[in-house]
């Protein structure tokens, strides 16, 4: 019997373990720097770099004057949430002529929080209760308008 109770909590103390283990996961794709290599800056075209490193999933939005290679690596850990421990982005810019001008290469640490949209509005109600609301407008009644 203690064998047993014994061979079982070997099994739990197995599986908690096991879900402490950090998880990777990759998203995205960078090209190699033996690929980019075969990028010769002033010479290639959008074309033959397509052809080389394939087509990004983002381009410049305005005007695609720039192709930009995105991977990132998360990991997690237990039941804490995802934390990103690698960003790679590769920007190849080209000219008005679709000529590549351009090749860099940034990492996490080259990063900052952009914020791409932002929709907040003031709201003039802050510490205003319902009733505040509804009674403030009390006072401010012109009869003479009400007359009219």
């Amino acid at each position: 019997m203690t064998r047993m109770i014994r061979a079982c909590v070997a099994v739990a103390a197995i599986a908690v373990l096991s879900a402490c283990v950090a998880q990777t996961r990759n998203h995205g794709y960078v090209p190699s720097d033996n690929e980019l290599g075969q990028i010769t800056v002033g010479t290639d075209t959008m074309q033959t770099v397509s052809t080389v490193v394939g087509r990004p999933s983002a381009e410049g939005l305005l005007d695609a004057t720039g192709w930009y290679y995105v991977r990132s690596q998360f990991e997690t850990l237990g039941a804490f949430a995802p934390k990103e421990i690698d960003r790679q982005v590769v920007a190849i810019s080209f000219d008005g002529n679709g000529v590549v001008s351009n090749i860099e290469r940034f990492g996490l640490e080259d990063g900052r929080v952009v914020a791409l949209s932002r929709r907040v509005t003031t709201s003039n109600t802050r510490g205003v209760t319902f009733l505040q609301q509804l009674f403030g407008n009390l006072g401010r009644i012109d009869t003479s308008a009400l007359l009219q």
